[in-house]
């Protein structure tokens, strides 16, 4: 219910789009939580009768409750104002009130405080309401008029009485302003009472919020009320670059913040030695460059006359000290790199307490290229084109002759994967059947000369496994092993051939070859 929006949303702030959800408790500045509402007074004591009430933006003020009302957090009441009466809503009541009266106003005389006259009806609020909404463009028209009379002032917000008799208008300015005349326009214009307050970029900044550049609403809007002054040794203490465009904040002005941490940096940094002494060594000298206050580090630039120049060297608060102390003893050291900490203080990475077994925490493990394994080319035997075993010169077209270690026989050359084992010998079917088939075969391999033998020697066995090296049969020397006995392998029995068979290719290897071409 502080804006229009609120209150025509049924409660729910519509202006900032927050839902209520923000850190000032939605439109308002300066929300308080009420950490004593479910705590009950003792018996014959009475509620604390002064309560707080905040109006537009950041202003709050006491009232006294003399008439005893039963007022809470968000009720509107009328309340005394000069001259007139005006409209706000209680923000704090009871025993929180009284804490927040010594915090904020210690010098609070109670019976110098206005007073509540009673709960606002809808005839007060409607009238509130309607008077709100013209703040906005009083408040450009007012700027325009400043403009005209050439005013070095910024007028950056409006607020107007509960009864619509007042408007106050907030303004900055570097220096004393001479704004007679513009009263006089103002009140013609308007025909208001007008009042003006002259504000810091501060109070600007509290009054009208925003966001930080750390991403939160403004300390100063939601729940900082004292501004402490602000100096550029605090950004020293706290080894912060000088940037004007970082160190400032909304306002302008150099951040609140600054403050936050400062007095810990200075208890801390009692510690170190002075930044503005010098190390000497031997082979130079080490000037002061940075501070690492929570790593308890100083960076020094050691100029040498070496040829690979000024090295940056680290050193602890405790070392920097002994050194201070070698050089007033008129002693140096060979090199600070000696005393170098960051040197010291690498350790070896701590292996993880758990183990990766699925492999899923992996952040790589979408880079790896999944690709399929290809066939390679000229892996495949293709057979010879004759029947009888002969080689055959091939060109690049014909398949070319293959050196076969257990047949002299054509096998088919098809593109199926070859099973594992021995599989039947496919002959070709047009060649002639010759009867001594079922006899081992004594001949060499094709491709090569038959060496001439003496009838008189004796035929030694010969071992048909393939050596490791080129893959050809390599013959048993050895005289001691019998020679093989095993029966030959009956031939395959072929089906009879049909007519018309003859003009069909007699190769059946090539015909699969040029099928698959």
């Amino acid at each position: 219910m502080g804006c229009s929006s609120c209150g025509s949303g049924g409660g729910i702030p519509t202006g900032c789009k927050s839902n209520g959800t923000c850190s000032s408790g939605g439109c308002n500045k300066l929300g308080v939580f009420d950490w004593l509402a479910n705590m009950q007074l003792p018996s014959g004591k009475s509620q604390f009768d002064i309560v707080e009430i905040r109006f537009k933006n950041s202003r709050k003020s006491f009232f006294r409750n003399l008439k005893g009302f039963e007022l809470n957090v968000g009720d509107v009441v009328v309340v005394e104002a000069s001259p007139g009466y005006d409209v706000g809503v209680i923000s704090v009541v009871g025993e929180l009130s009284r804490i927040q009266l010594q915090k904020k106003a210690p010098n609070f005389k109670a019976h110098e405080a206005r007073k509540i006259i009673r709960h606002a009806s809808q005839e007060d609020i409607d009238k509130w309401v309607a008077s709100r909404k013209n703040e906005e463009s009083v408040m450009h028209k007012a700027r325009e008029m400043a403009i005209h009379l050439k005013l070095d002032m910024k007028i950056s917000d409006v607020e107007y009485q509960g009864d619509g008799s007042k408007a106050t208008f907030y303004y900055t300015a570097n220096g004393r302003v001479d704004f007679r005349q513009l009263i006089k326009d103002m009140a013609d214009n308007f025909r208001v009472r007008i009042e003006m307050r002259q504000i810091g970029a501060r109070q600007e900044s509290a009054r009208l919020g925003g966001i930080g550049s750390c991403g939160r609403e403004l300390c100063c809007s939601t729940w900082l009320t004292d501004f402490r002054s602000v100096s550029t040794s605090a950004a020293r203490y706290q080894q912060l670059s000088l940037n004007p465009q970082k160190l400032a904040g909304q306002c302008g002005k150099l951040k609140c913040c600054l403050n936050y941490e400062l007095d810990m940096y200075i208890d801390e940094l009692k510690s170190f030695p002075s930044t503005e002494i010098k190390l000497y060594s031997k082979k130079g000298s080490g000037i002061h460059i940075k501070t690492d206050v929570f790593k308890r580090l100083m960076w020094y630039l050691h100029q040498t006359d070496d040829k690979s120049g000024p090295a940056l060297v680290a050193l602890s608060p405790e070392r920097a000290k002994e050194i201070i102390a070698m050089n007033k003893e008129k002693e140096k050291p060979e090199d600070l790199k000696d005393f170098d900490q960051a040197t010291f203080d690498t350790k070896a990475p701590k292996a993880p307490d758990y183990s990766n077994v699925v492999g899923q925490d992996d952040l790589n493990r979408f880079d790896k290229k999944f690709t399929k394994k290809k066939k390679r080319k000229g892996g495949k035997k293709k057979p010879t084109g004759n029947a009888g075993g002969d080689v055959k010169t091939a060109d690049s077209k014909t398949p070319k002759a293959i050196d076969n270690s257990k047949s002299n026989d054509v096998k088919s050359a098809d593109n199926r994967p070859k099973p594992k084992g021995k599989r039947p010998v496919k002959k070709n079917p047009n060649a002639k059947v010759n009867p001594n088939d079922n006899k081992p075969d004594d001949k060499k391999p094709a491709g090569k000369k038959p060496v001439k033998r003496n009838p008189d020697d004796k035929a030694k066995p010969v071992d048909k496994t393939k050596s490791a090296e080129n893959g050809k049969p390599v013959e048993n020397k050895s005289a001691d092993k019998k020679p093989n006995t095993n029966k030959p392998r009956p031939a395959k029995k072929r089906p009879p051939r049909k007519p018309g068979d003859e003009s069909k290719p007699t190769n059946k290897g090539n015909n699969d070859n040029e099928k698959s071409s």
